[in-house]
């Protein structure tokens, strides 16, 4: 599924990226704590597609560091200016729905998208 196709499902709006539309992105997750970030990352999220509700400029760091495909604002948040110059020093696409995240990850999964990790760990990790 591209960025475009994840534009049109979710009628979302570009407000960074518009040139990377084209992306490809075979899965995605959803999470607000830069900590679950970091450990679903972990297990092979590069080129994922994050759906947050978070609005700090620690959000777009981390996308990068763990090499993420592109960041899904949920319930119409609107990034920042200085998050949005950041994404686009960073080449990092976002995105901004005004479904909620439960919605958002429902479309997302109904039309194939898959999860990064196939199932949650027991917590040892």
């Amino acid at each position: 599924m591209t960025l475009r196709d994840i534009q049109r499902l979710l009628d979302a709006e570009v407000i960074a990226g518009n040139e990377s539309l084209d992306r490809e992105i075979s899965h995605a997750f959803a999470a607000d704590l830069l900590s679950d970030v970091l450990a679903i990352a972990r297990r092979g999220a590069d080129g994922a597609l994050l759906v947050t509700g978070n609005m700090t400029l620690q959000v777009i760091y981390t996308a990068d560091v763990v090499d993420l495909g592109a960041i899904l604002f949920v319930r119409g948040k609107r990034p920042t200016e200085s998050m949005v110059q950041l994404a686009n020093q960073m080449q990092i696409p976002l995105l901004m729905t005004s479904y909620i995240m439960f919605e958002t990850c429902g479309r997302l999964y109904q039309r194939g998208l898959k999860g990064c990790v196939e199932k949650a760990g027991d917590g040892s990790d």
